[in-house]
């Protein structure tokens, strides 16, 4: 009988362990589907909400943990889910996301003999003849391939400038464990999404198909090469930043070879005291780095994780004491870009951020396309100031010294209003929100006074002096505008009077009919737990006379009882 585990000693899955793979997928998710839609929607409905309210926090604990659990038990695309959801502060509650935080890319490496033959199947040779020396103890290994040290031939080191390189193979059958992961994640969020609740949040079959997208490039490293190419492009002639160069004759879409940069990891803090660099000064670099990705270039690494960024000491050119230092990124599988519509919009909200306006910074995240045009945003902006109140321009160490009560209070408070409002993500946002946490995470780490807002402040002054220098433009355009109006208002307002003279004038209130529609509903669950009432009650009293008839009472009494728990509860599919 096959097992429903994978083991990483196992040739490529075959279809029995697909199916169990699958099916264990599911059954997790119908369980805590099941588990999450009793306790958090019908013990309310029945009166019980504050009793589903003491058992959260554990409760969601315990999901997260058995979620760490299985991802670590499956491996493939599961610890991705992991690390994604771990990054969804916006949605999840810190219950959930703190747990996932500690998911690790970390799996038992490949045998060397199956990355043997896939690597020699790949590149049409055996390994002896496409490189020199190659090391069958892997350097790392992650759930979608691993990485060997290795050097190049000599014809390929004398065509390149090259001799060491580090070679990352995939893991050989991880193609079929992603289909079979994506697959099940399709299901799921299918599922979710005829609950109301989640739909009117967020549109999780949208996520999953932007995460589905993600994965497969990740496993595609012929475009990784690509983008590893083009982030070196954007910073050509930047001496702060560096990344790995390709090796294109024993580079294919399931093995990649590079250039080998290893140098200090970039949140060793001893070994970056030890080569004269200061921990700090690269926390403001990288910071600055990072923003010029979003920015400027609109294009950015989306995993900058401490394994995928090196220090990289070099000699300098002038007379300054100490030694200079890069930045070498590697691991360029997940990249996200950034639209110019959407680059605007995170320039406002950086400025309202800077400026600590509330106001101004949810008309912002509105911008941007986060916020449905329907989302009431009064509390919110509430939120917004008093945050900046209580918090504005505070780092971590200043936020750690802040009454702990205080601010769990906040945090729980805010987390509300953001999950109590419609919204939806921008195309690559949830890679923009991963990259800024990470970067936040790691600067900490390095400098435990790291204030963003410092990170930020230079770029929002450079933004605001770029928007002052527009105004006189702006002001041209307004000006124009307003005299267009004034040219066209006395046709409009004809118009108007002869619509309202012909009884032709209709006003749409959308918001109107979506109350008067939530009444309706209310009203007929009323109605249905007066009936389930009588029926109940009516049964229980007949049943001393009547057993079978007081038995019949109850037993319909079930259908108005379940109308009454579960309207509304489940959208209609269907044209709205």
């Amino acid at each position: 009988m096959p097992s429903a585990r994978r083991s990483p000693r196992d040739s490529t899955p075959d279809v029995g362990n697909t199916r169990a793979r699958y099916r264990r997928i599911l059954r997790f998710a119908a369980r805590h589907i099941v588990q999450t839609w009793w306790f958090e929607l019908v013990l309310p409905r029945l009166g019980m909400a504050k009793v589903a309210a003491r058992s959260r926090e554990a409760r969601l604990t315990r999901i997260a943990e058995r979620f760490h659990v299985l991802a670590v038990d499956l491996g493939g695309l599961m610890i991705k889910v992991g690390q994604y959801l771990s990054s969804r502060l916006d949605v999840l509650p810190p219950e959930i996301t703190r747990e996932l935080a500690g998911l690790q890319d970390e799996v038992p490496p490949v045998p060397f003999d199956r990355v043997r033959r896939l690597a020699e199947a790949e590149l049409g040779v055996e390994l002896e003849r496409a490189y020199a020396w190659f090391d069958e103890t892997p350097l790392a290994a992650a759930s979608l391939g691993q990485a060997h040290r290795a050097q190049l031939s000599a014809i390929d080191a004398a065509d390149t400038g090259l001799e060491e390189a580090v070679v990352k193979v995939q893991r050989p059958g991880i193609e079929t464990i992603v289909d079979v992961d994506l697959a099940a994640l399709h299901r799921v969020a299918g599922w979710l999404s005829r609950v109301r609740f989640v739909s009117s949040h967020v549109d999780l079959p949208s996520l999953v198909e932007e995460f589905a997208a993600t994965s497969l490039q990740e496993i595609d490293y012929l475009q990784e090469a690509r983008n590893a190419e083009r982030f070196a492009e954007s910073f050509a002639g930047d001496p702060r930043v560096a990344a790995p160069e390709v090796v294109w004759e024993r580079t294919t879409r399931r093995v990649l070879t590079l250039a080998d940069v290893t140098a200090i990891k970039i949140n060793d803090r001893d070994a970056l005291v030890a080569a004269g660099i200061d921990p700090k000064a690269v926390a403001k670099q990288f910071a600055a780095v990072m923003f010029d990705q979003l920015f400027r270039d609109g294009f950015f690494h989306a995993d900058p994780h401490p394994g995928n960024i090196f220090v990289t000491p070099v000699e300098q050119v002038t007379d300054a004491a100490g030694p200079a230092y890069r930045l070498t990124f590697i691991d360029f599988g997940m990249m996200g870009e950034v639209p110019d519509g959407l680059r605007r919009g995170l320039q406002q909200l950086m400025l309202a951020v800077a400026a600590r306006d509330g106001t101004r910074l949810v008309e912002a995240i509105r911008g941007v396309g986060i916020l449905l045009p329907s989302a009431e945003t009064a509390e919110l902006e509430r939120a917004m100031a008093e945050l900046f109140a209580r918090f504005g321009g505070m780092g971590l160490a200043e936020l750690q010294k802040v009454d702990q009560h205080e601010l769990r209070s906040f945090a729980i408070e805010f987390g509300e209003v953001m999950r109590a409002l419609p919204f939806q993500l921008p195309e690559n946002f949830l890679l923009i929100i991963r990259a800024m946490s990470l970067t936040s995470g790691m600067c900490s780490s390095l400098d435990p006074d790291f204030n963003m807002w410092d990170a930020v402040e230079p770029y929002a002054a450079q933004l605001l002096r770029d928007e002052r220098g527009n105004i006189v433009q702006a002001l041209g355009h307004e000006a124009l505008s307003f005299a267009g109006t004034l040219a066209r208002l006395p046709k409009r307002l004809d118009a108007l009077a002869d619509r309202v003279e012909e009884g032709r004038l209709v006003a749409n209130s959308p918001r109107i009919e979506q109350r008067m529609a939530r009444l309706e509903r209310t009203a007929g669950r009323i109605v249905s737990a007066v009936v389930f009432a009588g029926l109940f009650i009516g049964g229980i009293l007949l049943r001393r006379d009547e057993p079978v008839w007081g038995g019949v009472l109850i037993a319909v009494s079930a259908i108005p009882l379940l109308h009454a728990l579960l309207a509304g509860v489940f959208r209609r599919r269907g044209p709205r």
